[in-house]
């Protein structure tokens, strides 16, 4: 893997571990306050901007769901189902920069298979 790669992954890591922290901080704080699942969403949808919001973020995690299954499929990334899980059960933050690891590492491998042909 080239050093280029190498510091696109540790910055996608960084990046899916400081979104880790930031969901699940309130996420935790939300549900010990005794807040349950379909209150969690109905509130996204409390006013204008909540709902803007919210629906910004669900269209953007169909579109990061279908790259990464494309992507997944074009470059030979194993195991997207486990991506696309991750981004309904922890957070399309965390998810989709750990596909893009992946993604990177199977390029990587791709450009290192090629270079020896």
């Amino acid at each position: 893997m080239t050093g280029t790669r190498r510091n696109l992954c540790v910055a996608y890591g960084v990046i899916a571990l400081i979104a880790l922290i930031a969901t699940w901080w309130h996420n935790i704080a939300y549900f010990k306050t005794g807040g349950n699942l379909l209150e969690f969403f109905q509130q996204g949808y409390l006013n204008h901007a909540t709902s803007s919001l919210t629906n910004d973020l669900m269209l953007l995690g169909v579109s990061a769901v279908v790259l990464m299954v494309v992507e997944a499929r074009r470059v030979g990334v194993r195991y997207v189902w486990a991506y696309v899980a991750l981004s309904f059960v922890v957070a399309i933050s965390v998810a989709f920069p750990l596909f893009l690891i992946a993604r990177e590492r199977a390029l990587g491998a791709r450009e290192s298979g090629s270079a020896r042909s």
